[in-house]
């Protein structure tokens, strides 16, 4: 923020922050600085080679390693953006003491540890090779790079679905690092193998991915229609992070698109006008964001938000030896000092269809200008320099490219046609958002139920969990040519239009799209079903009865765990030994030879029912549930003629609890679950 905006105060406070974090690491005197309780015990354990990773924890601690990531990546940024040579000094220190701490560590037992998430520890070591030249270092980003996800990757295999999103995206940013810096091709196609099956197959319109944090499967988005969880902002920014890594590496214009898309339509709707940073962005019709507050949230996403809305000049330039590219329409000033070259970029884009850039340099001077193509052009891209046409070609990579010698005030002016398009779910289900070139488009339906907009200090209270609005009852296109729907929008000022001949039911008649990055404090519709008139009546019906029992259900339910999935597995203290997790048929299961359990809360003791969801083609399978210990039902699978079922066990009032710790107990030689879900419901 600092070096975006040059404000003191903005130095000030980092410098404070410098010098308390120095007095710290001074104290304990062998270059640590955590905030993680009983440190010394955890890294006396870590040091020993006594581990208990698990997705969330290290130990019994709450992610330490992602905890400590953000002191390595904040002290390497203090020195490498903000210049403080303070930073970089206790940066080394610390490194220093985490290849001690590591000494006696087996590569086997790392890979252990890096089941647990942190954050892009393997980036930050290799930043820190850059600046030293020490190697040792560049071998700990190596040993620090997760082979479960990165060998996958190598062998170009998806193996993402149902793995915490947030948790990966980091780990790539790293595997790229040191590919940068080892030219090393195969981690190198390895992160961009992850970026174009997550970018191509995962991604929706706005550049967000993931439901409830997790990756959904690729081919089904259903539960990113349904959910109030969507997108979550912190992947988001990884993966800007990420395109600009492989871009500098490989000047392909396919990153700097799927750059602009989330920039505009993610990050920048990313934060209320007054302030406030929003967590997940649903794509469920009619539903709505939350935003923090100063003095109750500080999320992840409020962490990176800040950091996301002071880096909007990171890439509109980027340049090679001597060559200039331009890559996003926004007013800007570009001083390349040492090539005595400045560049001001004049544009109200995307309010306008065109762009301006003036040209300044020392003395005449003879180089490349390469404007990006977008892929959202209609048409050709009109250039003029000097007012006189300019014909140019469009290189393999998309851009456009002007040779010439320049002299002082040549202006170079390019028109930016944009066209409206339908542009549907990635599994190809009938759902479409509307997009206008670069900028996705959204309509406000109201402003009611907006429970907890702004977020108290409550553990979920970055969810937007008022009122579902029934699915069946949400407006949607209705076409007998839906290839053609574009068509039917009109415009009706700059970036505002109009689908009333597309909506039903007329009751949603006025809607107005516009920019998806204007739209706060209110329920929106981004996403549309799309429905030919013979699918109309059949569709209303199966929506309808689905979302009634669905809301029916919530109704009744007093807790719930979406078991083997990360969040909601640490939010009701999963614990277990032997237990594994994954996917079957698109939803998550949690089994276990050994045992595992959940805290369930209950307060005022309406729970009377636990209801579990088990898998129709698992047999055999002996284990008892326990609820505080005490035996609930000894239960042994026999198959079922469903893909999954539900079965409900009526709680005694004599193991009723406000606080209810759930246990799944293997028989020996036997298997408890697998456990699709867990639910506490009403009578």
């Amino acid at each position: 923020m600092y070096a975006s905006t040059g404000d003191e105060e903005t130095l000030n406070r980092l410098q404070y922050a410098l010098d308390e974090l120095q007095r710290a690491q001074d104290a304990n005197g062998n270059g640590y600085i955590g905030g993680i309780p009983r440190s010394k015990e955890l890294w006396t354990e870590y040091a020993n080679g006594n581990i208990n990773a698990q997705s969330f924890s290290l130990n019994g601690r709450w992610v330490p390693l992602y905890n400590i990531h953000k002191l390595f990546a904040g002290l390497r940024d203090a020195y490498l953006i903000a210049d403080l040579e303070q930073s970089k000094e206790m940066l080394i220190e610390l490194t220093d003491w985490f290849v001690e701490v590591n000494g006696n560590l087996s590569d086997e037992q790392i890979q252990e540890i890096l089941q647990s998430e942190h954050g892009g520890l393997n980036e930050v070591f290799a930043d820190v090779y850059t600046i030293t030249g020490n190697k040792e270092y560049l071998e700990l980003a190596r040993r620090y790079s997760h082979r479960a996800i990165l060998d996958p990757l190598i062998a170009n295999e998806d193996n993402l679905t149902g793995k915490h999103a947030n948790t990966q995206i980091p780990k790539v940013v790293g595997f790229q690092r040191v590919a940068e810096l080892s030219d090393d091709d195969t981690w190198r196609d390895a992160a961009k193998s992850f970026w174009n099956n997550v970018v191509e197959e995962r991604s929706i319109a706005f550049g967000g991915n993931s439901v409830s944090e997790h990756f959904n499967p690729v081919d089904d988005f259903s539960t990113m229609i349904t959910t109030n969880q969507g997108p979550e902002t912190c992947n988001t920014y990884n993966m800007l992070k990420l395109s600009k890594m492989l871009f500098t590496d490989d000047p392909n214009a396919k990153y700097i698109n799927f750059y602009e898309r989330a920039l505009y339509n993610h990050i920048l709707s990313s934060q209320h006008p007054d302030g406030g940073f929003v967590y997940f962005t649903p794509i469920r019709p009619r539903h709505y964001r939350v935003y923090s507050q100063p003095h109750t949230s500080f999320w992840c996403c409020v962490g990176s938000g800040i950091e996301n809305h002071g880096k909007y000049g990171e890439l509109i330039y980027a340049h090679s030896e001597n060559d200039v590219f331009v890559n996003l329409f926004i007013p800007s000033e570009l001083n390349w000092e040492e090539k005595g070259i400045r560049v001001t970029q004049t544009t109200k884009f995307p309010y306008e269809e065109s762009t301006r850039l003036q040209v300044q340099v020392d003395d005449p001077k003879e180089f490349a200008l390469s404007i990006r193509k977008p892929e959202w052009i209609k048409g050709d891209a009109e250039i003029t320099v000097n007012g006189e046409k300019w014909s140019t070609s469009t290189n393999s990579f998309s851009y456009m490219t002007i040779n010439r010698t320049w002299e002082a005030g040549d202006v170079v002016s390019v028109s930016l046609p944009m066209q409206t398009s339908l542009e549907y779910l990635p599994d190809g289900s009938n759902w479409g958002a509307f997009v206008h070139g670069p900028v996705v488009l959204a309509a406000v339906t109201d402003t009611t139920d907006l429970g907890g907009l702004f977020a108290d200090e409550a553990r979920m209270a970055h969810v937007a969990s008022d009122d579902f609005y029934p699915i069946d009852e949400a407006p949607m296109l209705l076409t007998n040519e839906p290839n053609e729907i574009a068509q039917a929008v009109s415009k009706t000022g700059p970036l505002s239009f109009n689908i009333d001949s597309l909506i039903y039911p007329n009751s949603f008649s006025g809607l107005k799209l516009v920019p998806f990055f204007t739209i706060h404090e209110a329920r929106y519709m981004m996403y549309w079903p799309v429905l030919t008139e013979d699918q109309l009546e059949e569709r209303q019906q199966e929506v309808r009865k689905r979302e009634a029992a669905m809301i029916a259900l919530e109704e009744r339910t007093v807790d719930m765990v979406a078991t083997g999935e990360q969040q909601p597995e640490t939010e009701h203290n999963f614990q277990g030994e032997n237990t594994e997790s994954g996917i079957h048929n698109s939803r998550y299961w949690r089994h276990a030879s050994g045992w595992f359990s959940y805290d369930l809360s209950n307060p005022e003791l309406q729970g009377t029912i636990l209801r579990v969801t088990y898998s129709g083609g698992d047999s055999g399978r002996t284990f008892d549930i326990l609820i505080n210990g005490e035996l609930l039902k000894t239960v042994t699978s026999t198959g079922h003629e469903d893909p999954f079922f539900d079965v409900d066990y009526v709680i005694p009032d004599s193991m009723l609890a406000e606080n209810m710790t759930v246990m799944f107990l293997a028989h020996e030689n036997s298997v408890a679950g697998g456990v699709f879900e867990i639910r506490l419901l009403k009578e």
